[in-house]
């Protein structure tokens, strides 16, 4: 019977086929699925925060782009999956809150998408498709059996990459 691996923020989990993975409360944090075509086993990271250098109480490291995705990426290679045949889809990074001044806060979105588009660049992980940016939250739903990304928004229409 199919079951729905629930991804907590700042989380991470391998899904097996054939159930699938969802994560809840994308606003400024990003969710990223790493899968490979021919594999019954997929993972994904809900990451809040671009980079652990640039914070101090930085032991969960599923909480970080670069430390989350490489974390992922090890426990998929354990699973026998060669991370040179990992392929990414992404969704999440709004911009959530208007900052007035020079605040870094109100671009943390945009800070997350690029820190993620550089550590899956550095991984040589292709980013198949994405939905980021803008300015509302999103739910997102990965079915390994079809490799399709569900997001899922307040007001909108499913959208399926």
């Amino acid at each position: 019977m199919e079951q729905m691996i629930r991804v907590g923020i700042a989380d991470l989990k391998l899904c097996k086929t054939p159930d699938k993975i969802t994560t809840v409360g994308l606003g400024s944090c990003i969710g990223i699925v790493l899968y490979s075509v021919g594999h019954d086993v997929c993972g994904m990271v809900h990451i809040m925060l671009p980079s652990s250098k640039e914070i101090k109480n930085n032991s969960n490291r599923a909480k970080f782009a670069d430390t989350g995705i490489e974390d992922l990426v090890k426990m998929l290679e354990q699973k026998g999956v060669k991370k040179g045949s990992l392929i990414a889809k992404i969704a999440g990074g709004a911009t959530m809150f208007v900052f007035s001044g020079a605040s870094d806060l109100g671009s943390i979105g945009e800070r997350n998408i690029k820190s993620v588009k550089e550590t899956l660049a550095a991984l040589s992980i292709p980013i198949a498709a994405e939905d980021t940016g803008l300015d509302y939250g999103r739910t997102i739903i990965f079915d390994n059996n079809s490799k399709k990304l569900t997001i899922r928004c307040a007001g909108k229409a499913d959208k399926i990459i």
